[in-house]
């Protein structure tokens, strides 16, 4: 696999477990949700972990779709919040990349969560960061900051992703070199993965950059697209409407950037109606 991030390979930068204590179970089963079980949960800074869940038997979606998932309060009652599922179509369990906000009403209780305790999981996936609402195109940039790579941590995975285009580019940027590790991790185990490692052998580029600490190159992704920095780093053409296909996934300030980039270039915005060039995701700012 071709990797060029300019950062050095992620060793597993995970931060201590949680003391164990008795798993919280979820007594009621609303109609809207099914009740999962937490299966590992590993914290990659004091801003970001990751957790995956049971996955019900009957439950599908595509590469790129987000869910909603939520905790009861102390009523009972639901407190829901839309997270991209991060594991391939063919995984067993559900995967999910979370920011951590402290008086958050989801996240301040979910970043305590440990393997048994429980879950709720939506039963409807929905999403415009899918290879349908896009056309056909030769190459595909998947344009990410902070936790917003977690759909295209599905894409990279997706067999049909690479049916479509014949190389995908994963741009990731974050403040902190160790923000970069969830990422970093997930295409060095490319690699090794006997579904998909050879499928993606040449064919996945991943860029990194950093906005607040050196070790990666430095700027926000946006910028270095405009000045024919990323382009020139990577030894790639600019952005084409007529051969390059854009997902953008972030913070609100690169989906209004981007958006207004690929725009100017002549790119047409996608949905699942109507596929065209690139598509942002509006539900969530990640």
């Amino acid at each position: 696999m071709k990797d060029m991030s300019m950062t050095a390979a992620a060793t597993d930068s995970a931060q201590p477990a949680p003391q164990a204590r008795p798993a919280n179970k979820i007594s009621a089963k609303p109609g809207a949700f099914t009740v999962e079980t937490v299966k590992s949960v590993k914290h990659y800074t004091d801003r970001l972990f990751e957790f995956r869940i049971s996955r019900p038997a009957a439950f599908r979606f595509r590469s790129g779709e987000f869910i909603m998932i939520g905790l009861p309060d102390e009523n009972g009652k639901p407190i829901l919040r839309a997270y991209s599922i991060a594991s391939p179509v063919w995984d067993e369990e559900l995967d999910f990349y979370s920011i951590k906000v402290q008086d958050g009403p989801l996240t301040s209780r979910l970043q305590h969560i440990q393997p048994g305790d429980e879950i709720l999981l939506g039963k409807k996936p929905v999403g415009t960061l899918v290879n349908d609402a896009l056309r056909p195109g030769k190459r595909l940039y998947l344009v990410s900051t902070g936790t917003g790579i977690a759909p295209f941590a599905a894409l990279i995975r997706d067999p049909e992703t690479y049916e479509k285009f014949e190389e995908v580019i994963l741009t990731h940027t974050c403040r902190l070199k160790s923000e970069l590790a969830y990422g970093e991790q997930l295409v060095a185990n490319l690699r090794e993965d006997p579904l998909i490692g050879e499928l993606v052998e040449g064919r996945l580029i991943h860029f990194t950059s950093l906005t607040r600490e050196e070790g990666a190159p430095r700027g926000r992704v946006t910028d270095m697209i405009e000045s024919g920095e990323l382009f020139e780093k990577l030894d790639r053409p600019p952005l084409d409407p007529a051969v390059d296909r854009v997902m953008i996934c972030g913070s609100m300030g690169l989906l209004e950037d981007m958006k207004a980039i690929c725009e100017a270039r002549g790119f047409e915005e996608g949905s699942n109606a109507a596929p065209a060039d690139f598509v942002v995701e509006k539900a969530f700012v990640g």
